[in-house]
């Protein structure tokens, strides 16, 4: 800092409150100042800038996966939102190869400078119920069950299925096939409970699910097999790859969608993607999410105490576009 006042012929002062995008400078000092940083290459020292304001500006978020659809845009509205209040992010992943816990993360996450960390738990850590924060470092939990110890937020998996069963049987359709994510996953998971328990609600025995991994050549080979169920008119698939690939696969076998059978699925990321996109879907708001979580961990490093036990939930949206019919008789 010495040497680029010295080279501005500013002061320490000065360069301080040009390097904290401090508006006490005037523009043609803070463009000197800029010019002198850019020679030398300097940069600010940001473990010397929290022990003088007790905050990095820094976010971290631990994660799964970076490259599934949820997982990316979540992180997406975490780094737009922590960019927009001058923050920067931080990024880890879960180790690979041993059990993953909240605990071994944040001990990780301790040795970098970042004022709090957002978990994106695609899927089960071993210490979910017991692990509690420090109040040094706040977390927040993208989580489909709520913790009883961190701030929770998530889309509503669960009740996306309940609002699509419900859906597809007020077309007038008997009954909903179901094409499940990895077991793996927890949203996998609750969507298939809600399936299931939407069904039951009504009064209609679960049929047999068939297990994707995701991926659309998946959902393809269960549209083959779900063409050859004689009672099949309606597929519920858990994200957009699958059900677009059982749409092509019930083509394939010769059936017509949505004529024969219509098909819907879950996240929407499919649009600007497909080409004249005929898919129904319920649409997730993951940048939304992200965003919401990083305004959590704000506030909790702002002071406020964030209720636990309960989850925040984003709503999903209903997209209705040309892959579901109505089934006239409902008694046929």
């Amino acid at each position: 800092m010495k040497d680029v006042a010295r080279l501005a012929g500013v002061s320490s002062q000065t360069v301080s409150r040009v390097a904290n995008n401090s508006s006490e400078v005037k523009p043609e000092t803070r463009l000197r100042v800029e010019r002198a940083m850019e020679e030398l290459g300097y940069r600010p020292n940001y473990a010397a800038r929290a022990l003088k304001h007790g905050s990095f500006k820094d976010v971290g978020v631990v994660l799964f996966n970076m490259t599934s659809y949820g997982d990316s845009h979540i992180l997406n509205g975490v780094v737009d939102a922590a960019r927009e209040h001058g923050y920067a992010t931080t990024i880890r992943s879960f180790e690979q190869g041993c059990p993953a816990t909240l605990q071994s993360a944040i001990d990780q996450m301790k040795t970098l400078p970042v004022d709090g960390v957002v978990f994106i738990l695609e899927q089960q850590v071993a210490d979910f119920n017991t692990f509690v924060p420090s109040v040094e470092l706040p977390v927040v939990l993208v989580s489909e069950e709520p913790s009883d110890h961190c701030p929770t937020i998530d889309s509503d998996q669960y009740g996306t299925s309940v609002v699509l069963v419900d859906y597809l049987l007020a077309k007038g359709h008997r009954n909903v096939y179901h094409i499940a994510g990895p077991s793996y996953s927890v949203a996998a998971q609750s969507r298939r409970r809600g399936w299931e328990d939407a069904l039951r609600q009504q009064g209609i025995v679960p049929p047999s699910v068939y297990i994707g991994d995701w991926e659309a050549d998946s959902g393809y080979q269960a549209g083959l097999a779900l063409a050859h169920e004689r009672d099949c008119t309606a597929v519920y698939a858990a994200n957009d790859q699958m059900a677009y690939g059982c749409i092509l696969g019930l083509r394939e076998a010769g059936k017509r969608v949505p004529e024969d059978v219509s098909v819907v699925g879950v996240d929407d990321s499919l649009q600007g993607i497909v080409p004249r996109l005929e898919l129904t879907t319920m649409r997730e708001k993951f940048n939304e999410l992200g965003r919401e979580a990083f305004g959590m961990i704000l506030a909790q490093c702002n002071g406020d105490k964030l209720p636990v036990g309960v989850k925040t939930v984003i709503p999903s949206v209903l997209v209705e576009r040309g892959s579901v019919s109505e089934v006239e008789d409902r008694g046929a």
